[in-house]
């Protein structure tokens, strides 16, 4: 047992997927724009006397998302001013929701090393991004393409208690979001963004200890590796006498550690007061029934049915919910096929690795041949009309181009032969090919059957049933 717990709380930014700003016409930043500056108006830039006016969109995407964590939906909100100078905020404040937020607690379940756990969400709440600062040329340049664009911050309780769990968390926001289009929540494009809050406390105590806050996390194993280091830190600071200061830290992933970037930030003052330009929010009974009726089966919940129905591994579940078109594809293909492994077998092993290797942008749902043929496949090799190794080829074929799975066999000469006088004569040529080799097979060398059937296959140009060479081979010699 550790001598020290570590117990962590996040403070997650998700970039709602609206296609407009949260409070102007101006383009949503969901992809970054080519130039900086592109998608600004008067309001966003924070011009005088310009009013904003509120995304219904956001409110019914924030509404979903809650609906997604389990949260309660508060039926009013409203907005406040969070005060503050620095370049990147064009208004000097921030629009955001400090005392009445959109929703309020809730919980999200997450697979954590092959158990499901749940992870209390204290609120959820709406604000504005800031701006992106560009330091080059030893200037400081602003670019206000984001600045205005929606944001929803998630604020967890301290539940967390290693850095898998954390990642696990993270992953499981971000495949709810995807499957129903709240957000895409792409680290890399900083539409998920997301601060750790970490203390340590001796085993077995239950009060906290002081927390920091490490930010500039723009990865999830950044976000495991910055927990790991951030612990040792604390650790050594404890066992050598010292004092752990509650600070903000940021992360360097590329050196691997962490350094000061604010201290004893519970002091200062944003001043926040209500927004004066915007009416509290009102939740009816028909957004609420339409965002719940917008919903289905969440990711984790389809993984676990995955596993307990379908005898499908934690792995093969994990990859198919990743994307909600994925599992589709998939629940498709078994209505199909009713054979689950072998369903999710083409498609993790075969068709995957075609997509990933092609140069033009396919997905799961653009292919251009018809899921009815690659069931056709699956069906004709469990007929054994069809081996394993000739029907990678007939779906690659399909893949590149098109047509049907029956032709293809036919025009390639892949079906599988079954008549046993035919692969009795193949056996024996591979008999009489490998004497010595049928000697030291004799002789207790039983690992040789194996080269005897790949042998056999090979002779018979992939085309004869190994089930039967099996059988043959182990009467012929």
């Amino acid at each position: 047992m550790e001598k020290y717990e570590k117990v962590i709380w996040l403070e997650i930014h998700v970039r709602v997927k609206s296609q407009t700003k949260m409070l102007c016409s101006c383009k949503n930043a969901v992809e970054l724009a080519s130039d900086p500056n592109m998608n600004v108006c008067p309001i966003c830039m924070g011009f005088p006397w310009m009013l904003p006016a509120l995304n219904e969109e956001v409110i019914r995407l924030g509404v979903k998302a809650g609906m997604l964590m389990n949260c309660k939906i508060n039926k009013t909100s409203r907005f406040d001013r969070k005060s503050y100078f620095y370049p990147d905020l064009p208004n000097s404040f921030q629009t955001t929701q400090m005392y009445e937020t959109i929703t309020g607690a809730g919980n999200v379940k997450v697979m954590v090393n092959g158990e499901v756990k749940e992870f209390l969400i204290h609120h959820m709440h709406l604000e504005n991004d800031a701006g992106k600062l560009i330091h080059v040329w030893g200037r400081t340049l602003c670019d206000y393409n984001r600045a205005g664009s929606p944001l929803m911050e998630i604020v967890t309780e301290p539940v967390f208690y290693d850095r898998e769990e954390v990642m696990e968390f993270l992953k499981e926001l971000q495949k709810m979001f995807r499957a129903f289009w709240v957000s895409d929540a792409d680290m890399e494009k900083g539409q998920l963004r997301c601060d750790v809050n970490i203390s340590i406390r001796p085993t077995g105590e239950e009060k906290l200890g002081t927390r920091v806050e490490l930010k500039n996390l723009n990865s999830f194993s950044a976000v495991g590796r910055a927990i790991d280091s951030e612990y040792a830190r604390q650790i050594r600071i404890k066992e050598s006498g010292g004092t752990i200061e509650q600070e903000t830290r940021g992360w360097d992933d590329t050196k691997g550690m962490s350094t000061t970037q604010r201290s004893k930030e519970d002091a200062m003052d944003y001043r926040y007061f209500p927004e004066p330009d915007l009416l509290p929010i009102e939740i009816t009974d028909e957004l609420i029934e339409e965002c719940r009726n917008s919903l289905g089966e969440l990711p984790i919940e389809k993984r676990v049915r995955y596993i307990n129905d379908y005898s499908l591994s934690q792995d093969d579940a994990r990859i198919l919910t990743a994307d909600m078109e994925l599992a589709k594809y998939f629940e498709d293909l078994f209505t199909l096929t009713w054979d689950a492994k072998k369903s999710c077998s083409y498609i993790t092993t075969i068709l995957l690795a075609l997509i990933n290797e092609n140069e033009e942008k396919i997905q799961i749902n653009t292919l251009k041949f018809s899921i009815n043929e690659l069931a056709s496949v699956i069906e004709l090799v469990n007929k054994d009309e069809l081996s394993s190794i000739n029907s990678k080829e007939v779906v690659a074929e399909l893949f590149q181009k098109w047509g049907k799975t029956e032709e293809i066999i036919e025009r390639l000469g892949l079906r599988q032969k079954n008549d046993v006088e035919g692969l009795i004569k193949v056996v024996d040529q591979v008999i009489a090919q490998f004497p010595s080799q049928v000697a030291e097979y004799k002789w207790g060398n039983e690992k040789l059957f194996w080269f005897f059937v790949g042998q056999c296959m090979k002779f018979s140009a992939w085309q004869g049933n190994p089930k039967i060479f099996n059988d043959l081979i182990k009467k012929r010699i």
